[in-house]
This record gives structure tokens, C-alpha cells and sequence, in this order.
């Protein structure tokens, strides 16, 4: 069976206040069922709080809603992320007094409470599940899709894996990137590979090593070409590693709350080229396109993706010189790192399905 997907459009046919996204999303989280699910139970809302001068962070006004709505249907909740303490949330209207409930540090105030369960996935060993995560009885993924360097696509999986876990946990998946081998013995330091790089993506370091920011990097693999002594060649994992560890990583937490008591929202607007975390704002790369809700992070995410279209690319969205691809979906053309990949792991451990069929709220 296709997993259903709620959805609501920015298009809107009047002037009035109820043709607009934020009244929409209160109509959809009215149909969504989300009421008889949460009443009764503590409910952690995990949102990104944005960082530095962020400005496209999800509107405090949804923010608002889902809060009245959940606290309307009988349940206690908070908002929740890592580093809340030290971003500020507060500067993006996150307060307790703005949104109706606590902003909490889902790890606690110095980042120490937390329940490890072990994984065996390469040098992933460890998913430090946050304390205030573990604890909650319900589970609400509120998430603002984005770009990301390191696998393409920041959504729902991003938002669980990077966001529900230590920083230890952090490490080891980020650990996992990777596409590029540079072998020592062989290089003669001759500077081709940095000077062909069109992202600023190498570099070699005061000691001499190569090394890459896998986030800038987009898989041209100019650097591996232009070697002479091929130094630098390409790593058989290709950036999958890193999405599998994301994929590992947001099931063992959703598997602490089963498919009856986890709901997932994906706010497709101001969709920029970087996650949130990186603490700046860039032009969109697409016109707005609206909210979804489902229980399906597997179908959520295919469906937020297959509406981000490199046909609707606003030019401005990517940085000016920068060289895209020409072949696969919006976000692996900017970034190199094929954005599907993640939701097909996803699927394969079981998490919800990648047919999908969407339902409109107007």
C-alpha cells in the first residue's frame, strides 16, 4: 500500500488570510488524525533552531499552531535540538512565552544525558539517543527542507539522525564521509589537485596532508583527473557510507517509539542549498512549494523530493561561478551526492515505503 501524504500549496487563489500556507497547515493537522495519536502523552517536537544569522528557519507562526494543536488534543509537549543553550534560539523567536512551551536541550543543559544503544556499521558503533528523546511518549519530526553538502538532502532523516544524538554519535556518522583516497608515498605536492578544484573544496594542511571538505566537495573528481601521480584516486563508498550511517541512525531512534507514536511534518520553503546548522541564510533555490505531514518518513521524504525540481532552479540560489551537474535530481546536481539514496536505505530497513499518494488541503 502507498503511504499517504498530506499536502498543502503555497498557490493560493484570494486575498484572504485563510488561503495562506500557516492556515492551511492548521486545516491539515486537523485531517491528519494527529489528535487521537498524541492525547494523553508528553510529545517531543524536534525542529532545527537555526544558528549565527540564520533568517530561514521555520516560521515561528507554524511553530505556534502545531504547539495550540497538540496541547489542544490533550498532550504535553516541548520543543526540542541539540545546542540550544548556545545558538539562541531566542533570536528566531524561539521562546517559551512566543510558542506556548518549553525549548529544551534534548541532551540536556551540558549535553550528558542521553541512553547509548550499539550499531555495527563500519567505525559507527554508538547512537547516543538524547535523553528528553528517549523519554518522550511521541514523537513529532518538524523539519525544514534544505541542500546538504555531505548527502545532498536535508530532511526528516537528517533531522533525526544529526539532531537526537551527542555529539559523539555526530562524529562517528560524519566519520563515515568520504569518495576521495589520497595515498602520501605518491604525491609531489605539485598543487594541480587544489588549483583544479572549482569548489575550494582542498586543500593540504601546515604538515602537508590532503584534505577535503566533503561538504564543498561535489564528486567532479577534477582533482583525482588531473594527478599526476595519482595520489588522489576515488574511494569505492562514494558518499553512501555516510547516508547509510544516517539511515542506521534514524531507525534506531524511531524504532524507541514504534510507527503508532511518531509523526512526521517536512516545511518545504525558503529551500536553500545548506542545512540550517551551517548559521546562515542563502537566497532559495526553488520557488515555495508548501507543507506536507505523514506518518511515512520513507514517503514524506520521496515526496518532498520529487517536488524540488531543477526545471523551477532560481539562478540566484547558487553561489555565483559555482558549476552544477548535468544529470540526476536539483540537489545532486549542486552537490554531487545522489539525495534518493538515503530514502531507498530507509526503505530497505523497513521504515515506510517510497510509494507514495498525496493528498491535498486546501
Amino acid at each position: 500500500m502507498p503511504g499517504q501524504v498530506l499536502f498543502s500549496s503555497m498557490a493560493y487563489a484570494r486575498y484572504e488570510a485563510g488561503q495562506t500556507l500557516p492556515a492551511k497547515f492548521e486545516r491539515m493537522l486537523k485531517a491528519s488524525g494527529l489528535a487521537e495519536k498524541v492525547k494523553g502523552k508528553k510529545v517531543a517536537i524536534k525542529m532545527h533552531i537555526g544558528d549565527g544569522v540564520t533568517f530561514s528557519t521555520i516560521p515561528p507562526v507554524f511553530v505556534r499552531s502545531l504547539v495550540k494543536f497538540v496541547q489542544d488534543s490533550g498532550a504535553e509537549c516541548f520543543i526540542t535540538d541539540h545546542y540550544v543553550y548556545r545558538r539562541h534560539p531566542e533570536r528566531r523567536g524561539y521562546t517559551a512565552d512566543n510558542l506556548g512551551c518549553p525549548v529544551l536541550d534534548d541532551c540536556g543543559y551540558f549535553g550528558k544525558y542521553y541512553y547509548t544503544k550499539e550499531v555495527d556499521f563500519k567505525s559507527f558503533r554508538h547512537v547516543d539517543v538524547a535523553g528528553l528523546i528517549h523519554d518522550a511518549d511521541f514523537l513529532i519530526d518538524f523539519s525544514h527542507v534544505k541542500g546538504h553538502g555531505a548527502c545532498g538532502y536535508g530532511g526528516a532523516c537528517k533531522n533525526i539522525s544529526m539532531g537526537c544524538v551527542t555529539d559523539r554519535t555526530r562524529h562517528e556518522i560524519h566519520g563515515l564521509e568520504g569518495g576521495l583516497k589520497w595515498e602520501a608515498d605518491k604525491c609531489v605536492h605539485c598543487n594541480k589537485c587544489i588549483e583544479a578544484c572549482n569548489h575550494h573544496a582542498n586543500r593540504f594542511d601546515k604538515d602537508g596532508k590532503y584534505q577535503v571538505n566533503y561538504h564543498n566537495c561535489t564528486m567532479c573528481q577534477h582533482c583525482a583527473k588531473v594527478c599526476p601521480t595519482k595520489a588522489v584516486t576515488l574511494d569505492s563508498h562514494d558518499y553512501a557510507d555516510f547516508q547509510q550511517g544516517m539511515a542506521l541512525c534514524t531507525k534506531t531512534v524511531l524504532d524507541l517509539f514504534g510507527p503508532d507514536n511518531v509523526f512526521f511534518i517536512n516545511l518545504l520553503i525558503s529551500i536553500t542549498a545548506l542545512c540550517d546548522c551551517w548559521g546562515l541564510t542563502t537566497p532559495s533555490l526553488v520557488p515555495d512549494i508548501g507543507v506536507m505531514a505523514s506518518d511515512d518518513i520513507v514517503a514524506i521524504e520521496r515526496a518532498s523530493l520529487d517536488m524540488i525540481r531543477f526545471e523551477d532552479l532560481i539562478p540566484q540560489g547558487v553561489p555565483k561561478g559555482h558549476q552544477m551537474g548535468d544529470t540526476g535530481h536539483l540537489f545532486q546536481r549542486l552537490h554531487g551526492k545522489d539525495p534518493y539514496l538515503q530514502i531507498k536505505m530507509l526503505e530497505d530497513m523497513g521504515l515506510g515505503t517510497q510509494q507514495y499518494e498525496l493528498k491535498e488541503i486546501k
